[in-house]
């Protein structure tokens, strides 16, 4: 399939062969279900904690006699039944890690690449020459390709210090390699924008 390349002003150039193979799959609901699932969890800390009463401090002296008051026979005040005792199958540090398998991840990132397509919502862009940090060069590219204010994403082929620093103070911008890029980013975004060197990266990786 073949999609409009555009320069810095909007304008379209030419025509960008893309792999259909990549880029003009039937969407796998499942694939980039799975996928996105895996990350999130994988993002989380796990690191929740509470102490049991064998952790919890003092309560090493037998509150009262055993026998004679009426009351309970408690032998420490760090009971979890007592204010200020330890907690009952609490949560302890563990990994949500979930692993998904390549095959799985790269079905995922096509899939989540062939719904941008077809939404329209996929666009080459020739080059983006930028050589200090600018954020209002990247604002303009975003109004002359029309995507002001929406959740944007560019791709490129390496990651470029200066393209990064000036887009990463803007509200749902986000510059990254080609190469690192996963489901999530992809579905994440409504926009994607992709430097034409960048496109033969992304179709080695996944094809």
């Amino acid at each position: 399939m073949q999609i409009d390349v555009y320069n810095q002003n909007g304008e379209i150039i030419g025509k960008q062969e893309l792999n259909d193979a990549v880029f003009a799959i039937e969407p796998n609901e499942y694939a980039m279900h799975q996928t996105i699932v895996a990350y999130l969890a994988n993002l989380r800390q796990g690191n929740a904690k509470t102490k049991v009463r064998s952790e919890v401090r003092g309560g090493g002296k037998k509150p009262w006699k055993q026998k004679g008051r009426g009351t309970a026979r408690a032998g420490s005040t760090r009971s979890p039944l007592w204010k200020g005792g330890g907690t009952i199958h609490g949560p302890k540090p563990h990994s949500h890690e979930l692993k998904v398998p390549i095959k799985v991840k790269r079905l995922a990132k096509k899939s989540a690449f062939s719904v941008r397509v077809t939404e329209n919502n996929l666009k080459v862009l020739a080059e983006f020459g930028i050589n200090e940090f600018k954020t209002k060069k990247v604002n303009e590219l975003l109004i002359k390709l029309n995507m002001t204010g929406q959740s944007t994403l560019f791709l490129t082929e390496n990651l470029e210090k200066a393209f990064y620093m000036s887009a990463r103070n803007i509200p749902k911008v986000k510059v990254q390699e080609a190469e690192k890029i996963s489901a999530y980013d992809i579905l994440r975004h409504k926009n994607i924008v992709i430097l034409q060197k960048a496109v033969q990266k992304i179709e080695d990786t996944l094809k």
